[in-house]
């Protein structure tokens, strides 16, 4: 029984952690994809890909500084959103 409840938990845990944050910001408010694409590539990110997330978040994958990089950002005013 005990390691049903701890299965449990870790799945309970995981699932926190995959979340991907939620920006709350109507689409006719959203910065134009190009513009938001300059704007962080301007910033030094390489984007490998694109998309808009679950929670209405920009959302990229590529590199910065070298490194791979997952991030979320408020398509709104290109400012990076947190977990």
């Amino acid at each position: 029984m005990k390691s049903i409840v701890i299965a449990a938990a870790l799945i309970s845990v995981a699932g926190l952690a995959l979340a991907e944050p939620s920006c709350s910001v109507p689409k006719e408010k959203w910065m134009p994809e190009a513009a938001f694409k300059k704007s962080v590539e301007a910033q030094g990110y390489t984007i490998k890909t694109f998309k808009v997330n679950k929670g209405q978040c920009y959302e990229i994958y590529g590199m910065k500084d070298g490194k791979k990089v997952e991030h979320w950002f408020d398509p709104a005013t290109g400012a990076q959103v947190t977990q």
